[in-house]
């Protein structure tokens, strides 16, 4: 992501914006992964309530899985 958008909050506003989605559609939880080098979205996502998983794909990139539970 370029630095002039850093620290405007899009990253969690994306993120808001699917845990919405999907809790709409009545799923009960959302999972990501992501690479070893991106601490920024790592932190993010700690930050909003995700919790590391065990890995639950085969992506070659994907270093950490996470997962939330949603309410409905």
């Amino acid at each position: 992501m370029s630095n002039t958008v850093r620290g405007l909050g899009i990253g969690r506003r994306m993120l808001s914006e699917l845990e919405r989605y999907a809790a709409e559609r009545g799923w009960t939880a959302v999972r990501l992964d992501t690479n070893r080098h991106l601490s920024e979205a790592i932190a993010m996502y700690r930050s909003t309530g995700y919790r590391g998983t065990e890995a639950y794909n085969t992506e070659h990139y994907a270093h950490h899985w996470f997962e939330k539970h949603l309410t409905p």
